[in-house]
């Protein structure tokens, strides 16, 4: 399968990202691209109150236009993240939304960790406007297995791990990794998920500024299941692409079954020690 990961630099002006995530996942499909990813927030990317102010339903513009993307493109799409209302819940939720080459929606994940951090002098407190998701999402699309993830689910090994043993061969990762962290974190931890859970990786991220101190880093990459980067974007607003070589992956899952010699009856804490 050949997969595309969509690098843009999405602010808080709707109108112009969905014509450059658009005008990106066109010229994918036209490169080959089966699956083509978008980033975190790719509709949408601003202050807190600017999130809520345009958070969506599932049927709302921004994921309307994606479905009719897919449709008429023939591709599957992974819609991002957006932020997204949610008829269960009272705040919006951080929502990667999974769709199929019939533009029908065939999984939606909200982000399980909450970005509430401080990186270069700038305090994020995702949790003071979206609610925290509590399910593991593992979806199909054209027989291949995808395990849904968003950003800050990166640094916690423990989603994949289980995504993996739910059967995941491709981990999606849309992102707007901070520059700050980008540098120093973004490649190595994306390797490292892959190569643990010996899956394909697909992380598409922002690229530059949005308001009001946002900086994201860029980079967007595919990785195999080996740790070996296949693509990696400049820095600009673009595309890559790469294939999928799924005989490969089964390949190194049968060399090094470290899937198989997991040993889960021997990781008990002490009875004296209290897991964190």
């Amino acid at each position: 399968m050949r997969v595309a990961a969509v690098q843009l630099n999405s602010t808080d002006e709707v109108d112009r990202n969905l014509e450059v995530a658009e005008r990106l996942v066109r010229d994918a499909a036209a490169a080959g691209a089966e699956l083509v990813g978008l980033p975190e927030k790719w509709n949408l990317l601003g202050p807190g109150e600017a999130l809520s102010a345009g958070a969506e339903r599932l049927d709302g513009p921004s994921i309307t236009a994606a479905r009719a993307w897919a449709r008429e493109l023939g591709i599957n799409l992974l819609a991002g993240s957006i932020t997204a209302l949610h008829e269960d819940a009272e705040r919006p939720a951080n929502t990667s939304l999974l769709i199929d080459r019939d533009g029908a929606l065939v999984a939606a994940y909200r982000k399980i960790h909450m970005f509430d951090v401080e990186v270069g002098g700038v305090s994020y407190r995702e949790s003071e406007h979206e609610e925290a998701g509590e399910e593991v999402v593992l979806a199909e699309l054209d027989g291949l297995e995808v395990g849904l993830s968003v950003c800050y689910d990166l640094r916690f090994p423990e989603l994949y791990r289980i995504l993996a043993l739910r059967g995941a061969r491709l981990l999606t990762v849309p992102a707007a990794f901070t520059r700050e962290t980008g540098r120093d974190h973004w490649e190595v931890l994306l390797r490292a998920r892959a190569i643990e859970n010996q899956a394909f990786v697909l992380a598409p991220n922002q690229i530059g500024a949005a308001p009001p101190h946002y900086q994201s880093f860029g980079r967007s990459m595919i990785v195999d299941p080996w740790g070996v980067v296949l693509a990696v974007a400049p820095d600009r607003e673009c595309f890559v692409a790469a294939d999928l070589d799924l005989a490969s992956l089964e390949g190194i899952r049968e060399r090094i079954p470290a899937l198989r010699h997991r040993r889960p009856d021997a990781y008990r804490w002490p009875e004296e020690v209290a897991a964190p």
